[in-house]
């Protein structure tokens, strides 16, 4: 087996906590981070190994077109594909003669994924690979991440966002100043936090309370579109605004049944009439689509796909 490894020396600085981490070639593990610490581990890694990282800075030919672009990395790597199974599969025939500085940025992106895949590493760490990106372009890096997985390369991916790191990760870490912890996914939340939830102060009430400095603001459950745990509390989005909650995602569940929200992942609970979409990425990778004002999307668990599915009659 394959691995690929960060140890405390790699990463030895003031502002990083101290933290090791392998990766196997049999999963992809992600590690979720604000974009501060990211960036200080990127820099510190970039001195330590040879193992490239991926963050899309390295240069492609712009004045080329999509397909003069592949044909030089697929020539260069002696890639034994054939140039239109690539493009193809990366969903860029249609664009073939396109030059590259008139591609949207997920055209250019999905470009740039073939110049990795095509260096064929002995390992792989990619930064934040589908931020900013659209749906097909998310689907062509997961599809690539299977076929990365069937290859046995060790593959790291540093994003800043959660939904990221569950929806890419078969081994998802958070990374904070407290250290890394492994994000559980795939899992029920224990039967005592559901069924032995002590009463709240708002059972009869139509309002849910978050802290917003030194105030308490009351959200009609109607206008929340999901909630999100974090650091053991939970998280209010609307839109692109969150509120902060004094309860956990256990103590607030039941509450919301009754406005039709729903468990869909050990860390979310989401509003059902918000949902406008139910993507999936892989046999094993779903999220759902918001339908709000930066039609967010949050993670589904695969353990729940069936049961949704039921919940908007779709089987």
């Amino acid at each position: 087996m394959t691995t690929f490894s960060i140890d405390q020396d790699m990463i030895s600085s003031e502002s990083i906590p101290t933290f090791s981490l392998t990766t196997s070639d049999k999963e992809v593990t992600t590690v979720y981070s604000n974009t501060d610490l990211q960036t200080e581990i990127i820099k510190k890694l970039q001195t330590q190994i040879t193992t490239p990282i991926f963050d899309q800075k390295d240069g492609l030919y712009t004045r080329l077109t999509v397909q003069e672009n592949v044909s030089f990395y697929h020539k260069w790597f002696g890639c034994k594909l054939t140039l239109h199974d690539i493009l193809v599969q990366f969903d860029l025939a249609s664009i073939a003669k396109k030059p590259l500085h008139k591609c949207s940025v997920s055209e250019v992106r999905r470009v740039h994924y073939i110049k990795y895949l095509l260096s064929a590493p002995g390992s792989m760490v990619f930064v934040e690979p589908i931020h900013g990106v659209d749906v097909l372009t998310t689907q062509t890096f997961v599809a690539m991440l299977e076929r990365i997985k069937q290859d046995a390369i060790p593959t790291l991916i540093f994003v800043s966002n959660m939904e990221h790191a569950l929806l890419l990760g078969d081994i998802p870490y958070k990374l904070q100043q407290s250290g890394l912890k492994k994000i559980e996914i795939d899992e029920e939340p224990n039967e005592e936090e559901t069924e032995d939830t002590p009463k709240t102060s708002f059972d009869h009430l139509f309002k849910i309370p978050a802290k917003v400095d030194d105030k308490i603001i009351l959200f009609d459950p109607l206008e929340i579109d999901y909630i999100e745990s974090q650091d053991g509390k939970g998280k209010i989005v609307i839109n692109d605004q969150s509120y902060l909650m004094d309860l956990t995602l256990s103590e607030i569940e039941k509450k919301l049944n009754v406005y039709g929200f729903y468990r869909c992942h050990r860390s979310y609970i989401v509003n059902l009439q918000k949902v406008r979409e139910i993507i999936t990425w892989s046999k094993n990778a779903y999220s759902l689509r918001i339908d709000n004002g930066v039609q967010s999307t949050i993670p589904l668990s695969r353990t729940k796909i069936q049961e949704i599915q039921e919940r908007f009659s779709l089987r």
